[in-house]
């Protein structure tokens, strides 16, 4: 697997919660990175899976004793690129469906209850699920585009119906089978960003890894491309997603998705030697592009 490095993982499955012998089984999947303060709440919603897989990339923290105390399987390693780390967490599920979540989201009720009923009759390879997204205590739900947020994702999927693609940061997706009904009941509360500072570093600690994405493909790209781009994405946001029912909220999220296609441009374009992947030796993974996980609340 491109970009994984030394991987470990527990000997033996958590303890599976009590439903019906022969009902179909779901995995939920975290994947984080030093989330000792996070993590806590976001497992504490997945009690309705059958099983909990927790990845966790050069973690330093509490984070793998919060998982165990929590019944989770903890797959400790190295992963260069996002999609490769994701792709170990998948492979290390056994579930017939698998629920992936950040560390950053908590799965409300009523959406885990639907989830429950959904897998038991659906007989498509995947569903979609929608966002709440928060910054700070303020729910923000008008202005989510391009790169820097979406107000729904395709975390509900069968096992085997979904892989991610070798990059660093947002990944594209291969999937196979049908696509089902959004879930309509419920959502993931996502708690994005603490405050317009912490936007801020997260646009900065993207455009990094894009840029590196950029590098590593040989094609990074025009000027004149990545300012229409700008332009586009930004008109996306702030009109077509109704980013201006935020008020000045969604003058922000425009700006900042606005900005990260051509701000990972120029980094890569400007300062080519601080982004450039490096060479990965086998058994090592280098954090060269990579964006670290947000520091606690």
């Amino acid at each position: 697997m491109s970009g994984a490095g030394a991987m470990t993982a527990d000997a033996a499955s958590p303890p599976s919660p009590p439903f019906a012998a022969g009902s179909v089984r779901l995995s939920a999947l975290v994947v984080a990175r030093n989330e000792a303060a996070r993590l806590p709440a976001c497992l504490a919603t997945l009690g309705f899976a059958d099983e909990i897989v927790v990845v966790l990339d050069r973690t330093t923290d509490g984070s793998a004793g919060i998982a165990r105390a929590a019944g989770a399987l903890v797959l400790e390693g190295e992963w260069e690129l996002e999609g490769a780390r994701r792709n170990a967490g998948i492979a290390a599920c056994t579930g017939d469906w698998i629920l992936e979540v950040d560390a950053d989201e908590q799965v409300e009720s009523a959406l885990a209850a639907e989830i429950r009923a959904v897998i038991a009759a659906s007989p498509h390879g995947w569903h979609t699920v929608r966002l709440d997204n928060y910054i700070g205590t303020r729910l923000v739900r008008h202005g989510w585009a391009g790169s820097f947020g979406t107000s729904a994702k395709p975390v509900l999927f069968r096992r085997g119906a979904k892989r991610w693609r070798d990059q660093r940061v947002h990944p594209g997706l291969e999937r196979q089978g049908s696509e089902g009904p959004r879930l309509a009941r419920g959502a993931l509360a996502h708690y994005v960003d603490r405050d317009i500072s912490d936007m801020l570093r997260r646009l900065d600690r993207y455009s990094s890894a894009k840029a590196a994405d950029l590098l590593a493909s040989g094609d990074i790209g025009s000027l004149a491309g990545n300012l229409r781009r700008c332009v586009t994405r930004g008109w996306k946001s702030y009109v077509s997603r109704k980013g201006y029912r935020e008020g000045g909220w969604g003058v922000l999220l425009a700006f900042c998705t606005a900005a990260f296609p051509l701000l990972s441009y120029l980094k890569a374009r400007l300062e080519p030697e601080k982004h450039r992947p490096l060479q990965v030796r086998p058994g090592t993974a280098t954090s060269a592009g990579m964006p670290d996980a947000d520091p606690p609340p």
